[in-house]
């Protein structure tokens, strides 16, 4: 036993599993958990000084507490009294392990018997090699750095075991050069069920049991692995395995006997295999791992290929990346190369300290490493001329980080990772790493929690994951809790998720947090990139466009456009399309987090009332675009800001459509004093939306400021609400809800909002029309069109006249409906209303076929529906086919009356409600049964009359009487 020069036994350390110290045979006290993981960090760096900044990064990561500083002191100061004088030194603003041997820690004896047994391998002596690996084998003692905690003893454990089964890999396989197949078989198969997914022990076992006569056996380890790694990771074994399949079913007579001995000695470059395992649950990016092995495996050979992979903190990125790398590795037989830059911490690593690292991987003695990062950059590329080797960087901060350590030579490639976009990494190939989709995060969920679990519960199951973001990182954390708490159910895991102010509470398990992920890249921000992020992150909706963000921030857009893209470029905001921005969903609630705690209530507020007006302003130039001369702009809200201009009708319409999912969103939002009034101007505004794709989510939004506005008592703007509560319920087909919100808007706008109730007056009207009630719809239009007249709103005196026409003519007085509608369609034309007045001519058509002119009818029709296809209202399109339709009918044209009633369906699947759904359903079916196609006229019926009949309406009474006649009049089986 060595003495130091106190005279007393020099201390042992082991590493390789449970961390602990020895003078002799006496142990020594190492302390609490935390200063063993102080102890662990200096002895992995074999005599290299660990700074303060590193050791706390270490022991806590990027959380560490107010006095880890003292702390760490603290703990070095009591390994001092432990240890002999001058073992643990201070130097350069850290500590280092000095004079020690070698044999003084497992850790060193085993790299030190790694390079014996390398050396007597390739000397020709596969005994000794074999044996030395055996004893340095032998000094593992279960899993390594075994109850240290910190992030750094995380990384090292899942480095030391993975070197560990390289170590044994080699020692098995040098078992079988020297014929020791049989023994090997069944280390082999313990070896293979405990680590399913490692090609080469079933590689090497497939070798042992075709040696040993047992060739079905063999090849049944290749069918095994070849289903296992479809099933789990959807990809095929490795070529080795695939040729040694072949071999054996060819009975290569080069596989029944070892390997030649090595003759003589040769000299064997350092092969490095620096990869961490694979996520044995790695789930999907079947097209990601394809493209990006291609990619890199391309290079090998003629030039550097470089591919970085980008996304936001948990999507994956490290998971990919060394997926790709180990299903790539085989065209990098010189090796492969790792390092994490901790680009995301406040502490990236230098790339110096990389080098030097990548330096002794290769085979570089400390002693003729150079000190400059220039010299060790031109060093490590020197080394790797005329290799083939894959460096994987992973986590880096920026391309100034990863430049120095690329191999830079025909043959080598790199794989970076980060979350920030690179696009001055010259020649790179860019690959920007989205979330999963629902399919493959369901796919992930399943694999952690158990099928017969998720089984029971998929759609509890389909809401975590939604929940989750489609996120791998919220993901595993989710199914990790509830895999740990069997009492739970799916849906349990669900309802706790389901409340977004607990939610990235709820996303976290141990060490792992989805909030913990974002908040270190929300730490790199700039002021003024931190202060968009958190005022960005206030807004609801699917996207928001640059000129909406720049009326949040209060900034120029060209300025805003500068700190989106910022964003973008830091992954903590997507854009999809030039001028569009969205937050991933958990994003989103990290950013407003960080404004509810670094942001005042008065800020918020007032972003979001800027938000609001932006919105406004700019929906009452739209609707002034497409309505000239229409009163009703003047009688909104007044806006705080300006809005967007436009040129015509056309450019406003996009703007509304494509706008319409963020601007329901905010008025959704601000459905609460002193934001409310404006916020329902804003809905009536945006008027067209409820004809459109987004008619059932504008009817939603107008039915909850009717509440807000009914609880706030603001009995003005409940008024205006309740008029857009009646326009859509006209359209989703609720009748006599819609009159009973138009009958209260009358009541609360008479005497105060004289436009207001003009227009309720109208709604009125309108439902009175279709329920046959005329009397009181001409009382309802005299009054809406005197309203309009005092207002000196022209527009809408038309439309009056236009829906008076309709009632005449439901009336029996066709001649007066043709004047009627004459008359509001040159008013329209004459004010340039193109929108309004597709509405005067389908009345004046409907008029015009009453009074037996059907082709001028269908002329008007046609005329109509070309304007209400570019308006986008998808409700009017659909009215306008099922009108002719009509026509065709009575014209006993059915065919072409069967296409345009098919036509009317097809809107009513996005807007409308069942009432017009079954109506065009019984003309459809008439217009078959007159093609004698009378079997699919009655299934039209049947739908029909199921719905009907769930409305409680009258025509439900017809349409018995028409199958009635139907099944009387069939043919006799």
């Amino acid at each position: 036993m060595r003495e130091s020069i106190s005279g007393n036994p020099e201390p042992r350390f082991t590493l390789l599993g449970p961390v602990r110290a020895w003078r002799g045979e006496n142990p020594l006290p190492t302390g609490s958990p935390n200063q063993r993981a102080l102890l662990a960090a200096l002895l992995m760096r074999e005599g290299r000084t660990a700074t303060t900044a590193e050791l706390i990064d270490s022991l806590w990561g990027d959380k560490p507490p107010s006095s880890a500083l003292a702390v760490v002191r603290t703990y070095a100061s009591r390994l001092r009294k432990i240890l002999d004088p001058g073992v643990l030194v201070s130097e350069s603003g850290g500590y280092a392990m000095r004079a020690l041997p070698r044999d003084a820690v497992d850790l060193w004896v085993v790299r030190d018997l790694t390079e014996e047994a390398e050396r007597a391998r390739a000397a020709g002596d596969p005994g000794r090699a074999r044996d030395t690996l055996d004893r340095a084998l032998a000094l593992w003692d279960g899993e390594a750095l075994a109850g240290v905690p910190g992030p750094y003893a995380e990384a090292q454990r899942t480095r030391l075991e993975e070197w560990r089964l390289q170590l044994l890999e080699s020692r098995l396989d040098l078992d079988l050069e020297q014929g020791r197949h049989a023994e090997a078989v069944a280390e082999l198969t313990a070896l293979t069920a405990a680590h399913p997914l490692r090609e080469r022990l079933r590689e090497l076992l497939m070798l042992a049991l075709y040696r040993s006569g047992r060739q079905a056996e063999a090849l049944a380890v290749y069918a095994d692995t070849r289903r296992l790694l479809r099933d789990e990771l959807g990809v095929d074994p490795r070529p080795g395995l695939s040729d040694l399949q072949q071999r054996i079913l060819q009975a290569d007579p080069a596989l029944s006997v070892p390997s030649a001995p090595v003759t003589g000695p040769a000299a064997l470059p350092v092969v490095p295999a620096q990869l961490p395992a694979t996520v044995s649950d790695f789930t999907g990016r079947t097209a990601f791992v394809e493209e990006l092995r291609d990619v890199l495996a391309s290079g090998a050979g003629e030039v550097m290929a470089v591919s970085s992979l980008t996304g936001i903190g948990g999507v994956g990125k490290t998971a990919l990346a060394v997926q790709v790398a180990h299903r790539a590795s085989d065209a990098f037989p010189d090796g492969q190369l790792y390092a994490d830059l901790q680009g995301a911490g406040r502490h990236p690593v230098e790339p110096a300290t990389v080098l030097g690292s990548f330096l002794r991987a290769l085979g570089t003695p400390d002693t003729a490493i150079p000190d400059s990062a220039e010299e060790r950059a031109a060093l490590y590329r020197s080394l790797l001329r005329g290799r083939r080797v894959l460096v994987v960087l992973d986590n880096a901060r920026d391309a100034a980080q990863v430049r120095p350590l690329l191999p830079g030579t025909p043959g080598c490639a790199a794989l970076v990772t980060s979350r920030v976009r690179m696009p001055d990494l010259a020649g790179a190939h860019l690959v920007d790493l989205d979330v999963m989709s629902p399919e493959e995060a369901l796919a992930l969920f399943t694999r952690i929690v158990g099928e017969e679990r998720v089984r029971a519960d998929r759609e509890a199951a389909m809401d975590v994951v939604a929940a989750c973001g489609y996120l791998p990182l919220a993901i595993r954390i989710a199914a990790a809790r509830l895999a740990a708490r069997r009492t739970w159910t799916v849906s349990v895991l669900a309802a706790k998720l389901a409340d977004e102010r607990r939610r990235l509470d709820e996303l976290r398990a141990g060490d792992l947090g989805v909030k913990a992920t974002f908040e270190l890249a929300y730490g790199q921000l700039g002021p003024a990139e931190a202060r968009a992020f958190r005022l960005l992150g206030l807004a609801d909706g699917p996207d928001i466009s640059l000129a909406a963000a720049a009326a949040v921030l209060d900034l120029p857009a060209e300025y805003a456009e500068y700190l989106l893209e910022s964003l973008v470029d830091t992954s903590l905001l997507e854009s999809a399309a030039p001028g569009r921005y969205h937050f991933h969903d958990l994003v989103r609630l990290f950013a407003r987090a960080c404004a509810e705690r670094d942001e005042g209530p008065a800020e918020r507020e007032a972003a979001l009332a800027r938000l609001l007006d932006f919105h406004l302003a700019t929906a009452t130039r739209a609707y002034a675009a497409e309505r000239p001369g229409d009163r009703l702009v003047e009688h909104l809200h007044g806006a705080g800001r300006p809005g967007l201009s436009f040129t015509g009708a056309r450019e406003a319409q996009d703007w509304l459509y494509t706008e319409a999912g963020s601007l329901l969103s905010v008025v959704r939002q601000s459905a609460r004093p002193p934001l409310l009034g404006r916020a329902v101007d804003t809905l009536w505004a945006a008027l067209d939306l409820s004809d459109g794709s987004g008619a059932r989510a504008y009817e939603e939004t107008a039915l909850a400021l009717c509440d807000a506005a009914r609880a706030a008592g603001d009995r003005r703007t409940e008024a205006r609400a309740l008029v857009t509560v009646a326009h859509a319920h006209v359209i989703s087909g609720r009748f006599e809800e819609a009159d009973e919100a138009a009958a209260r808007a009358v009541e609360l706008s008479t005497g105060t909002d004289p436009l207001t109730t003009a227009w309720a007056c109208y709604r009125r009207g309108v439902i009175a029309q279709y329920q046959r009630r005329l009397a009181d719809g001409d009382g309802y239009l005299a009054h809406a069109a005197d309203g309009f007249r005092a207002c000196g709103d022209r527009p809408g005196e038309a439309m009056a006249l236009s829906l008076l026409s309709r009632l005449r003519m439901a009336a029996g007085r066709p001649e007066e409906a043709v004047r009627l509608a004459r008359q509001g369609m040159e008013m329209y034309d004459a004010m340039g209303h193109a929108l309004r007045g597709a509405n005067a001519r389908y009345a004046l058509a409907l008029a015009l076929a009453a009074t037996g002119e059907p082709a001028a009818a269908l002329r008007l029709l046609g005329e109509a529906l070309e304007v209400f296809r570019g308006g986008r209202l998808l409700f009017w399109q659909s009215m306008t086919h099922y009108r002719m339709a009509e026509i065709h009918l009575a014209q006993d044209a059915p065919a072409a009356a069967a296409a345009s009633a098919e036509a009317a369906l097809i809107p009513l699947n996005e807007v409308g409600g069942d009432v017009w759904r079954a109506n065009a359903l019984t003309l459809l079916g008439r217009a078959l049964s007159r093609l004698g196609q009378s079997g699919r006229a009655e299934s039209c019926w049947r739908e029909a009359l199921a719905l009907y009949e769930e409305l409680g309406a009258d025509e439900a009474r017809d349409l018995r009487d028409l199958l009635h006649e139907g099944a009387a009049s069939a043919p006799a089986s």
